[in-house]
């Protein structure tokens, strides 16, 4: 087995901080995978991802928690690992005044529309297979 790679380098976490969209890959009831882009917030090695609690993502990651992340762009790839938890409710107030500023003023912890509310998905990240440097 390859051991895991290192924490992201000062480059990455900057990356992780400034840009918009993470590919979410989520498996299906079938291990087929579910690949979409979503907005993220990224702190001390957890990836926070918030949708809509009845999307595709939602379903997929409450039936089998393995997912698997990565950066857009192919020249400096990032890609990690993990096993996401879902909190319905209770939402950090960190993570939600962070989406708040990265996303001009997004309040994650407001319902989407009645009896479809939000899920805050909590990644942390059990290993990097790439942290800037294509292999």
């Amino acid at each position: 087995m390859t051991p895991p790679l290192p924490a992201p380098t000062t480059d990455v976490e900057a990356r992780l901080s400034q840009e918009w969209n993470v590919w979410l890959c989520t498996l299906r009831r079938d291990g087929s995978p579910h690949l979409t882009p979503v907005w993220f917030v990224y702190a001390a090695g957890t990836w926070w991802i918030c949708c809509e609690s009845r999307s595709v993502k939602a379903r997929n990651v409450v039936a089998d928690p393995r997912v698997s992340l990565a950066l857009e762009g192919g020249d400096a790839p990032v890609v990690a690992e993990g096993v996401a938890r879902a909190h319905r409710s209770g939402f950090p107030s960190t993570v939600v005044e962070a989406f708040a500023s990265k996303y001009d003023g997004w309040d994650i912890s407001t319902q989407v529309s009645p009896g479809n509310g939000r899920l805050l998905l909590e990644i942390p990240v059990r290993r990097w297979l790439l942290a800037g440097t294509a292999q």
